[in-house]
């Protein structure tokens, strides 16, 4: 890990989508406008989101995910082999709408740069640390399982995850290349494998609940074996985040002394938002030498918690792990789909200079 990453005062990705943005790629999408105008209009809008994120303070800044739909098929949907579907018996809660599923119906292959060109432009605009977020190689199987892998193409499971790896081996290799130094990988099955419902659609799904985290661990290990020496890495988990709703519930608990012990990452963003999340109780098993970034700041409630409120907290968290070992962040990211939860621009700000202002009289740095 570099001296500073993650941050102190730090946060998730993906950021809300402005209307002007929303609309330009509904134009895109009805055949109105072709993709240079649309990228055009990309570029603008994140040189805006990210001069926000440095007038707060921040010290890394993202894209906001403002290229994507979805904070995990876009990326994934990159890698050839993979195919979507909308078929899936997992809903978030109060919703009918459920954002797609993705399917392998053949031979895992990286064959282009996904986010190599998308980096590049972020580190030309920014004053800060460029920070590119990724979904964990699990993501792709979570959701659908063994049931939406191919057997023709994969009878054995073993060579699935070969390939994803090597895959994701590749495209890291291509990002240290271009230059970054801050990678994140969104990781939801360390919170939804703590859920009893989540274990038992994986168990519909053809698969065995117990064997999945280690599995979901070894192909995450996998996937990083390769990075450069000088690129830090954070996982970020949550339990759900779509238009306000939630997925999962339960606290770390289950997956902590496996995820906190031997992932091969520097920190660890955890969602702790409300008591969806649990105590502070399983950070005892956090490993000296790596940083958890407490999400205590909620994305999905526009009410700005109080700066008394948030250090009582962290307090609480360090009577299981080092205050010095400790940063802050929003739980989640306030647009993980281009729905965005239900929170105004101001409102996302506002979060985010608090999640700065608390972080600099906390630890006396942001």
């Amino acid at each position: 890990m570099t001296a500073k990453t993650p941050f102190r005062a730090d946060h998730v990705g993906s950021l809300l989508r402005p209307a002007s943005l929303a609309e330009t790629r509904r134009r895109w999408k009805r055949g109105e406008i072709d993709a240079a105008t649309l990228r055009a209009a990309e570029d603008e809008a994140i040189r805006k989101a990210v001069a926000m994120q440095e007038s707060v303070g921040l010290q890394a800044a993202t894209d906001g995910e403002f290229r994507r739909d979805y904070w995990h098929i876009d990326f994934l949907s990159g890698i050839e082999g993979v195919g979507l579907s909308t078929q899936s018996s997992a809903r978030f809660q109060g919703e009918a709408e459920v954002p797609p599923t993705m399917t392998v119906a053949g031979k895992l292959r990286h064959t282009r740069p996904i986010q190599r060109d998308d980096f590049a432009f972020l580190k030309g605009i920014t004053k800060v640390t460029a920070k590119v977020c990724i979904p964990a190689p699990a993501m792709l199987h979570l959701r659908g399982g063994r049931a939406a892998i191919s057997r023709d193409a994969y009878p054995d499971l073993d060579a699935f995850w070969a390939d994803l790896t090597t895959a994701y081996r590749t495209e890291i290799r291509t990002l240290g290349a271009a230059g970054c130094t801050y990678l994140q990988l969104d990781d939801v099955t360390i919170a939804y494998m703590c859920d009893p419902r989540m274990r038992e659609l994986s168990r519909a799904n053809g698969d065995d609940p117990a064997e999945l985290p280690a599995r979901y661990v070894a192909a995450l290990n996998a996937a990083l074996v390769e990075r450069p020496a000088n690129m830090s890495v954070t996982v970020h988990t949550c339990r759900g985040n779509f238009k306000n709703s939630w997925m999962a519930q339960g606290g770390y608990e289950p997956t902590a002394e496996l995820v906190f012990g031997t992932l091969a990452v520097d920190g660890f963003f955890l969602e702790y938002d409300d008591a969806r999340s649990g105590g502070f109780e399983p950070l005892r098993f956090v490993p000296k030498g790596k940083r958890v970034v407490l999400g205590l700041v909620s994305t999905k409630t526009a009410e700005l918690e109080s700066p008394d409120s948030i250090k009582r907290r962290i307090d609480a968290a360090a009577q299981f792990a080092p205050l010095d070992a400790m940063c802050l962040s929003p739980q989640c990211g306030f647009s993980s789909t281009h729905h965005g939860n239900n929170l105004s621009e101001d409102d996302q700000t506002r979060k985010l200079a608090r999640v700065v202002e608390v972080a600099r009289d906390v630890w006396g740095t942001a």
